[in-house]
């Protein structure tokens, strides 16, 4: 959603600018002008949206629609939205289908249905932001203005019946049927917060968000309850930041992250579906081992937020039950007609909140360096040339084994056409 005040205009691709527009609840008509929607799309009381929707959410820490170019899996909703401007902020409300099934098929094998509509799990989100476009903030920075987008949501999740069976491995392949339904009693909620300043030689951006939730019966087999539910406390944020001077030349920033831990052993960055705990020094495992453990407090990043190429990326597989510092810069060597060829170098240190997490039940993940050589086009194609070396830290020595973890090396070469 874009426009909201000082953004410019153009309606009918005519040379001339049309000036600073403020949208106002009332006028539906500019919103519908600015989003370039068919008339009907625009109510009085602001735009409604349905179908299937990229989602996306500030810095993509959490929700990330998967647009950068080697995203591989970004998010998307089954939704019904409504968002109407007021007082130069967007507001918004959602409701989701987050998750459908698992399905039966019809006897005439045509078409497959929801077996269970009790076990769909269903979100409801409102949320306030105020966000100016790309072109919005390169003119106010052009200008010599700092621009300040901000926002906030609130979701609320929950599911009340489950069935284990379709997602549970079993020794023998177990047919799903209605009465393998169980009760669940899921309700998870999410806050999150967001700020962007851009000012002209630079940018800074943060994200912070804190969940918790709630599973009334956590067994996995039907007909065996337990008495106590299972809860979570989960929190993350990220910071970014980018100088530069003023031809862009050169440029840096610091950037910094946490992702909460939970003692079980295993980071918890993809934990199976198991009945089972954690054995000390595995890299992964479940996080949770009801009756005895009744917590699941690692936040997890979205995979596609990267801020690595080995040690989050590749090995772990998300920030989780982390904290990083990641200093980066980059110098422009030299300018080839509508292209620029442009190095860069990131380094990104990293420690385990919970050390019962890691291999070796210590702090230190280690520290990579990733530099980088770029060729880019301003029409779209770029070549990047990428390095990556990660000194291991003590967390993932073996030393029942008297073995040390060894250094770990990543070459890429990646061609991009961006249109």
């Amino acid at each position: 959603i874009v426009c909201l005040e000082d953004a410019q205009v153009d309606l009918k691709a005519a040379p001339a600018k049309i000036g600073s527009r403020r949208l106002s609840f009332g006028r539906p008509e500019l919103l519908m002008e600015v989003l370039g929607v068919e008339p009907g799309s625009v109510t009085p009381f602001g735009l409604i949206a349905a179908g299937r929707m990229g989602h996306h959410w500030g810095l993509g820490m959490l929700a990330n629609g998967g647009d950068c170019a080697d995203c591989n899996s970004g998010d998307a909703a089954d939704r019904v939205a409504l968002m109407t401007p007021i007082a130069g902020h967007i507001i918004g409300a959602a409701y989701d289908l987050t998750a459908v099934g698992p399905y039966t098929r019809r006897a005439s094998d045509t078409r497959a249905i929801d077996l269970d509509r009790a076990d769909n799990v269903r979100s409801v989100t409102v949320a306030i932001l105020k966000w100016r476009d790309d072109l919005a903030r390169e003119r106010r920075r052009k200008a010599g203005r700092i621009t300040v987008d901000y926002g906030a949501y609130y979701s609320h999740r929950s599911q009340d019946k489950d069935i284990p069976a379709s997602y549970v491995a079993t020794s023998q392949p177990a047919a799903i049927t209605p009465q393998q339904s169980m009760a669940r009693g899921y309700r998870a909620d999410a806050a999150d917060v967001w700020i962007r300043a851009v000012f002209p030689y630079g940018r800074i951006e943060a994200e912070a968000a804190v969940m918790w939730a709630t599973i009334d019966q956590a067994s996995l087999i039907p007909g065996v309850m337990l008495r106590d539910p299972l809860k979570s406390r989960q929190i993350g944020a990220a910071l970014e930041s980018d100088l530069h001077t003023a031809n862009d030349m050169f440029g840096g920033g610091l950037d910094g992250g946490y992702a909460s831990g939970d003692r079980a052993p295993g980071f918890g960055a993809y934990p199976p579906a198991s009945t089972g705990a954690g054995a000390a020094g595995e890299l992964e495992g479940p996080q949770a081992n009801p009756p005895y453990d009744r917590r699941v407090d690692n936040f997890r990043f979205h995979p596609d937020y990267r801020v690595d190429r080995i040690l989050f990326r590749e090995i772990i597989g998300s920030v989780t039950d982390a904290v990083y510092v990641r200093p980066h810069a980059r110098l422009r060597l030299f300018q080839i007609g509508p292209g620029a060829l442009t190095a860069s170098i990131a380094a990104v240190a990293a420690w385990a909140v919970q050390p019962a997490s890691t291999p070796n039940n210590k702090n230190a993940l280690g520290i990579e360096i990733d530099p980088t050589l770029t060729y880019r086009h301003k029409d779209g194609f770029a070549c990047a040339l990428e390095h990556a070396v990660l000194l291991p830290g003590a967390a993932f020595d073996n030393p029942s084994q008297h073995l040390s973890a060894r250094t770990a090396q990543v070459f890429r070469v990646r061609m991009i056409f961006a249109f």
